[in-house]
């Protein structure tokens, strides 16, 4: 009986949350008290209603992807699920896409992929880490589903919820990005650029609060966390200077990146996402990220509750992510 209740408690949180008016301009393009009220209930129902979503508690994966599901369903977009096998178990990443064409033309220009992985560290309920990256996912396909007329945007943009991103599984053949980026490299599926949301919701602004990995603290990177970071390969410097450009036109939102040598392994912890799933496999992908335990120290302990995240802030980044999209179809 408590888990058809609390099945029916996600599915009514999925459906309830609010829409905001049709789209127009850039000036009006996006309602951010609607984005941040929904921001906030999407992380509560993943964290408190949900929980911990970790590989100790698949039942609650489950009701993760039913909630994300749920949501693409309210909106009209269709989803499906793609297994991911964990030794005798199987969970699923959840794709999602929006194949905005231009006119009746059936030929999408450009793929884009919009990545976050939706389970948690075993004992904790990943405020930060990873449910506000999922919140944000699910605000940006609700915001562009809302435009006013989608057909003249022509591009695809492909939404994943990946399973399976933390330990025990993390760097395994079961991580959720690991197989999905496996797939698409063996099946030639285009993808002009991945983007991997990676803990987005937390903010410092005490001097001194924001640290760096060796050798980037020499470097002149901001001393407080109230930026959110896009770290690309060498590979993807094009497309990783093309989100900064849109990027920085949100003024509400600084930016500051970092392109990488050697996919990373110069610096292993910025290779600690799904990003470098798509590294491997030769796609040009970036991490945006609030720097996570550079700026967080909530980072894989049970602190990591909603109450520590900065929704003003996410909700500029859903903002953001959608200027770079706009700026896309356009090209």
């Amino acid at each position: 009986m408590n888990k058809l209740y609390t099945f029916f408690v996600l599915i009514l949180i999925a459906l309830v949350i609010q829409l905001e008016p049709c789209l127009g301009g850039e000036g009006d393009m996006i309602d951010l008290h609607v984005t941040e009220q929904n921001l906030k209930a999407h992380v509560e129902a993943l964290t408190k209603t949900i929980g911990e979503r970790s590989v100790s508690r698949l039942w609650n994966l489950e009701k993760t992807a039913e909630y994300i599901e749920a949501f693409y369903q309210g909106i009209d977009i269709s989803s499906r699920r793609e297994p991911v096998l964990y030794g005798k178990k199987t969970v699923s990443n959840i794709v999602a896409d929006i194949p905005v064409r231009k006119g009746d033309s059936k030929v999408f220009l450009k793929v884009f992929l919009i990545g976050a992985h939706y389970d948690s560290l075993k004992g904790t309920v990943g405020a930060d880490d990873n449910a506000s990256a999922v919140a944000v996912q699910l605000e940006v396909a609700r915001v562009l589903a809302g435009l006013k007329k989608p057909e003249n945007l022509n591009l695809t943009v492909r939404f994943v919820s990946f399973a399976l991103e933390e330990p025990p599984a993390y760097a395994t053949r079961s991580m959720g990005s690991r197989v999905y980026a496996r797939k698409a490299k063996n099946a030639k599926e285009r993808i002009d650029g991945m983007i991997c949301l990676e803990m987005v919701g937390y903010t410092c602004r005490e001097p001194g609060c924001q640290s760096y990995p060796f050798p980037l603290m020499f470097f002149g990177y901001p001393k407080i966390g109230n930026y959110i970071g896009i770290v690309g390969n060498y590979r993807s410097r094009k497309f990783t200077a093309s989100l900064v450009q849109s990027f920085e036109k949100n003024k509400l939102l600084p930016v500051v990146k970092l392109t990488v040598p050697a996919s990373g392994y110069l610096i292993p912890n910025v290779r600690l996402s799904d990003h470098a799933s798509f590294w491997d496999q030769g796609y040009n992908a970036v991490m945006i990220t609030d720097t996570a335990f550079y700026r967080n120290p909530h980072y894989h302990k049970t602190s990591d509750t909603m109450d520590k995240l900065d929704f003003s802030f996410m909700a500029q980044l859903v903002h953001s992510l959608v200027l770079f999209f706009l700026s896309q179809s356009n090209l």
